[in-house]
């Protein structure tokens, strides 16, 4: 059966795989799927190496605000390592079927350890608050630095049980910028994610990232930041293709323990726009 053109892989990266559709989405005025918003945090994963944050996929954001099980909820959530991570971002949307894909509306909820507090950005007025607060129960009780995570929910929010951290705030930012159309809401999503990687990655001396958001992110993101991600899946393709022609031969000639090879791929292939020249020359030297 001939797949649709929609159906086209377009890029690999991490453990996501973008096809057609996606650009289609990217391209229009559209709102976001789940699959671009996680690329992208795949993407601010490895710019940002900090064992500290943790960004979390949005299906895995949305199984933890819809599990009822709470056995299955423990199992699901403690390979997470909440525990040990000092910010933690979630995607939330507005769907709540699991035999449905989708949903209108996205917004972020982000954990602060030093602020002992989840964090809700809605580009919507609120919006998306009472989702928002669902995953902010279904998680709260995992944060808390334990020697075991408590398996009822009742000793999970008892800081004598084992867990000397009270139970962290919810926080619905009033300073959120408020997107100016009703398809939009993903990119600011992405956009604050960002900024909160960037604040904690760089050390600011700020105490939360909330004027960092306020001064980085406006409705300018509407008309920019989809074209600035479409640039990003290019320059990743292109990425992809060259590793894909240079690999055999440097499998061949066994490049990879030249220092020469490791200086490349570490710091000039990512500031360096035809790699595949590049690499050549370093097959070449070695």
């Amino acid at each position: 059966m001939r797949r649709s053109k929609e159906d086209e892989m377009i890029l690999s990266y991490k453990d996501v795989v973008l096809r057609q559709l996606d650009l289609d989405i990217l391209n229009g005025h559209f709102c976001l799927n789940d699959r671009i918003i996680e690329f992208y945090f795949s993407y601010l994963s490895s710019t940002y190496t900090s064992p500290d944050i943790l960004l979390v996929p949005p299906a895995i954001s949305f199984y933890i605000s819809n599990c009822s099980d709470s056995e299955s909820l423990n199992s699901f959530i403690e390979p997470l390592k909440l525990p040990d991570k000092k910010i933690v971002i979630f995607t939330i949307n507005d769907n709540e079927d699991f035999s449905e894909v989708g949903g209108l509306h996205w917004s972020l909820l982000a954990f602060s350890r030093s602020m002992n507090a989840f964090v809700h950005h809605d580009t919507a007025g609120g919006l998306n608050r009472k989702h928002a607060k669902k995953l902010y129960n279904a998680v709260k009780g995992f944060v808390a630095v334990c020697d075991s995570v408590p398996t009822s929910s009742k000793k999970r929010e008892n800081k004598k049980a084992g867990c000397p951290t009270p139970v962290p705030d919810f926080i619905e930012c009033s300073t959120t910028p408020q997107q100016q159309n009703g398809y939009d809401c993903g990119l600011y999503v992405m956009a604050i994610a960002k900024v909160i990687c960037d604040w904690y990655e760089n050390g600011s001396k700020d105490e939360n990232w909330f004027l960092s958001m306020e001064k980085q992110v406006n409705s300018s993101i509407e008309r920019t930041m989809r074209g600035e991600i479409l640039k990003l899946i290019e320059d990743l393709q292109i990425r992809e293709h060259d590793h894909q022609l240079l690999n055999p031969l440097v499998e061949k000639m066994d490049v990879k323990k030249s220092p020469w090879y490791e200086l490349s791929l570490s710091h000039i292939m990512p500031w360096t726009p035809n790699y595949s020249c590049l690499l050549c020359a370093v097959v070449m030297w070695c």
